[in-house]
């Protein structure tokens, strides 16, 4: 069956994650717009639906899930937001459930003492003693937020939208000054006092992207920065890509991996896969196929050769830590008088004087990217109930039992100091939950990035990675992508007697 003989359109995503689930979201929506049938199946290797946004439970309690990573979004995240708002999402603010028993939300920790420390939450922007500290450091960074955002924001609204190259989008809205220099260099040449940037900005850019501003390029260094209106779903924010999917009415198959994909002279591709559970491989043409996530962790083979293939980059490893305890963490351990309050998030930077460079392990002297305090939950032993906290940490390296007794302030002589933290007492950690992955790349200076089309039929998503490496915009990338697909049906003239034709597959 070739493409103009089509009554319906096929979409095809492979991975349910940000990009997939909105090029699929998307597409259903200019499809109902324009009266056109459409089909959509999504191809998704794990188990859940969210990609890279996921929730554990807590003591395996769907009460208490638990982000492993994409803990927030902010007011400027316009697909996030209208789509929680369609979608009919609870939305609470990002500490909602932090316990709020410090005096302190939020401190600098560069390893050997807090530099800085501030009481609400997540915006920067209100606080006298920053200022103190900072002088007109504070407001310049704003003032550059505001700007570089806002050209962001115009690659939302034509004549940007939809484009076809990124590359091409972001020179035109102004942005490869800030792709193309290190978050250190950008800084300085806007003016940005170094202080604040080792400070401040460094601590941010480490709690979400594990990397120093002498590595990370000025854009994310930047966007790092726009935490106005910080919100996170209830129940986990994959609950928006779950949404979204559904929106689509999609044909949604989990625990099944994408192999291969054959492109057809025809312009169709032919695509294998295979259920976990199973050995056989199953297989099915398209017209259109969306790789939604990082090529080169896909490991699928594509038959003939892509025109345009990705460049294969680093991404960070990442170890993530959840357990929960009794204890509180240890103002011992920050140096600190045992009456103190240790904030209830922990971000940390480099100590004056030390420049790692573009060494990406970068983590410093702290050894921890961040600990945050996440919430407590009530634990009931026999007949007692017993307050716990919860604890999130980022490090780029597993935290050892010795690292884990020391901030909660335990007796290091019962400790096995190179152990693990299962090898600590229940007593201790009531549960813990342990995941070391790639959750974003190593975001170099450059100015250039992927193609969106890397061969006839074949999409692609991933290539905003190097870009800005958010949920946001990756539900813009796939966004995007299903309107550059939909328009290219209507200039070909994929015409059948309900309207503009053509068969696609997305992989997410």
């Amino acid at each position: 069956m070739t493409k103009g003989n089509l009554h319906s359109s096929l979409n095809f995503p492979i991975g349910a994650g940000a990009g997939g689930s909105f090029a699929a979201y998307e597409l259903r929506k200019l499809a109902a717009e324009t009266n056109t049938p459409v089909e959509i199946t999504v191809y998704e290797r794990e188990s859940h639906v969210g990609g890279r946004s996921t929730t554990v439970n807590a003591f395996d309690d769907p009460a208490y899930p638990i982000e492993l990573g994409a803990s927030i979004f902010v007011q400027v995240n316009y697909n996030l937001v209208n789509a929680s708002r369609d979608l009919g999402l609870n939305v609470y603010s990002a500490d909602h459930a932090r316990p709020k028993e410090s005096d302190d939300s939020i401190g600098i920790w560069d390893g050997s003492q807090f530099v800085f420390s501030l009481s609400n939450g997540y915006s920067w922007w209100n606080i006298g003693r920053l200022f103190w500290r900072y002088g007109m450091a504070p407001l310049r960074t704003k003032k550059l937020v505001k700007g570089t955002v806002g050209r962001f924001l115009r690659l939302y609204q034509k004549p940007f939208f939809p484009f076809s190259s990124l590359s091409d989008a972001a020179a035109a809205a102004n942005l490869l000054d800030s792709t193309a220099s290190s978050g250190e260099q950008f800084l300085h040449a806007n003016d940005v006092d170094s202080l604040f940037a080792r400070e401040i900005i460094q601590a941010s850019t480490r709690v979400n992207y594990g990397q120093n501003l002498q590595l990370i390029h000025g854009l994310e260094s930047i966007v790092c920065m726009a935490t106005d209106g910080a919100v996170s779903i209830e129940g986990g924010n994959w609950r928006i890509f779950d949404g979204a999917l559904k929106a689509s009415a999609a044909d949604i198959r989990l625990n099944t991996t994408v192999t291969g994909i054959v492109r057809n002279e025809d312009g169709s591709a032919s695509l294998s896969s295979k259920s976990n559970t199973a050995t056989e491989q199953t297989h099915e043409t398209f017209d259109e196929v969306v790789i939604a996530g990082p090529l080169q962790y896909s490991d699928i083979s594509i038959q003939p050769s892509l025109e345009h293939t990705p460049d294969i980059i680093p991404y960070v490893n990442l170890h993530v830590t959840l357990f929960a305890s009794p204890h509180r963490i240890s103002p011992k351990y920050f140096g600190q008088d045992s009456n103190s309050q240790v904030p209830e998030t922990i971000l940390t930077t480099l100590p004056e004087g030390l420049d790692l460079g573009s060494n990406e392990a970068g983590v410093g002297p702290s050894g921890f990217w961040s600990i945050s305090t996440l919430r407590t939950v009530d634990r009931s032993e026999s007949e007692d109930t017993q307050q716990h906290y919860v604890y999130k940490i980022f490090s780029p390296e597993q935290p050892t039992a010795g690292f884990i007794a020391a901030i909660l302030g335990l007796n290091d002589e019962t400790v096995d100091k190179d152990g693990s933290i299962g090898d600590l007492s229940k007593s201790d950690v009531s549960w813990f939950h342990e995941k070391m992955w790639n959750p974003y790349p190593v975001l170099y200076p450059r100015v250039t990035f992927e193609e969106t089309l890397l061969a006839p039929g074949i999409w692609y998503t991933g290539g905003i990675e190097s870009f800005i490496s958010t949920m946001e915009t990756s539900a813009l990338m796939g966004r995007n992508v299903a309107t550059l697909m939909f328009q290219s049906w209507e200039k070909n003239g994929l015409k059948s007697d309900h309207g503009a034709g053509s068969r696609a597959k997305t992989e997410l």
